[in-house]
């Protein structure tokens, strides 16, 4: 088996996550390739007794990340740092000659997200993928079958979603993803929004254009130092764009929303697509269930509940009986990383893990976004998904 060495910039939350599906790694039963963490930097060295005291492979850590990358036994690296700093820390990983996993939004704003996408091309033996862990569900493997098979017929229309309520309460002291300085304009599109649109760009469903409503709810939070700071970024964003099925050449229409104010929801991932032949929904809220309803002419239509249980992308030991939750999509999508880091391509199309150019144009549509809230009216996108 191929061993990858491995350096994570960020060893807060996900990277926490990322260490954990590696040591687990025995879970995965037909993977010719795994992951050794052996670096580890963050700013906040109270961080890293939990590595070094779960990974004896770790024999650095630090709190510059220079060090990190200078470090010859570091093949590839995940970061997992504010929005402010991808830029450099991505491009700077890329010109080390390090292989790279970089969280969600690939940069702060579009010229950011650009100078990344210019670093990989001039890097093509490296692999440079965004983190997005969402299709790696079963269920939603199995709604994303229907779009390969081309099963939906005709598309109706698509309607994806992140929403939570870890904002709702308005006393909840500010943080750096509330701070426009470090999250961006974007806000919560910028924080949740490639997770809704993985399985969109990944059918190569194009937005041609966008009329957002954005939604700044809570405007100050407490500081933590016994006063209040502003709150710049959007809370809330629905965004309804005009979108091209290049399977069929016709438009329809795609609903995306993004909500970190959104009552009574803990962490929901959606994706409905309705079809004139197929109509398919799934929800996080009942991960392993799909909801499935075919049209026949002169039938009465109903949806019907299909329980997918634990058919994995990349097989496990567990059996197909159980069910599968918020860290085995981790563990997928890095098994998917680690798939194509082994073999040059992903194992299939829905078990890939985000582009640079789908990175690219998720902020092609977040910007436009922007300028449609600015200016109250529908904004053209002018790109294309690239291959």
């Amino acid at each position: 088996m191929k061993t990858y060495r491995f350096g994570i910039i960020g060893a807060g939350l996900m990277g926490r996550e990322f260490a954990s599906a590696a040591a687990r790694w025995c879970h995965l039963t037909d993977l010719d390739a795994r992951p050794e963490l052996v670096a580890v930097c963050d700013m906040n060295p109270a961080l890293f007794p939990w590595y070094t005291g779960h990974f004896p492979s770790v024999r650095q850590t630090t709190t510059a990340y220079q060090e990190l990358l200078a470090n010859p036994a570091v093949e590839a690296v995940y970061v997992a740092v504010p929005h402010n700093l991808h830029q450099q820390v991505y491009c700077d990983v890329l010109a080390a000659d390090k292989h790279l996993m970089g969280e969600k939004p690939f940069g702060i704003d579009l010229p950011a997200c650009e100078a990344i996408i210019a670093a990989t091309r001039q890097r093509p033996d490296q692999l440079v993928r965004c983190s997005s862990e969402s299709p790696f569900f079963p269920a939603l493997q199995q709604l994303c079958g229907y779009i390969e098979q081309g099963a939906f017929g005709r598309l109706i229309e698509v309607n994806t979603g992140f929403l939570h309520s870890s904002d709702l309460d308005q006393d909840k002291p500010i943080n750096w993803k509330r701070r426009i300085e470090f999250n961006g304009e974007y806000g919560v599109m910028g924080d949740l929004g490639m997770h809704a649109c993985h399985v969109v760009f990944r059918a190569g469903w194009q937005p041609r254009n966008v009329r957002a409503l954005l939604s700044d709810i809570v405007k100050e939070r407490p500081d933590g130092q016994g006063g209040r700071a502003p709150c710049k970024t959007w809370d809330n964003a629905t965004l309804l764009c005009e979108t091209l099925d290049p399977r069929t050449s016709e438009p329809f229409p795609w609903t995306l929303k993004l909500q970190r104010i959104a009552p009574g929801q803990k962490n929901n991932w959606y994706v409905e697509v309705l079809g004139t032949q197929l109509s398919a929904r799934w929800s996080s809220v009942q991960a392993d269930v799909l909801e499935v309803m075919e049209y026949h002419p002169g039938v009465p239509q109903a949806w019907q509940q299909i329980q997918t249980g634990y058919d994995t992308a990349f097989k496990t030991i567990t059996g197909g009986i159980f069910q599968f939750g918020f860290t085995d999509s981790i563990q997928q999508m890095w098994a998917a990383y680690l798939h194509e880091l082994a073999h040059g391509q992903p194992k299939k199309p829905f078990a890939g893990c985000v582009t640079p150019d789908e990175a690219l144009l998720s902020h092609q549509l977040f910007t436009a976004a922007l300028e449609s809230q600015r200016r109250a009216a529908t904004v053209a996108l002018a790109t294309d998904i690239a291959s």
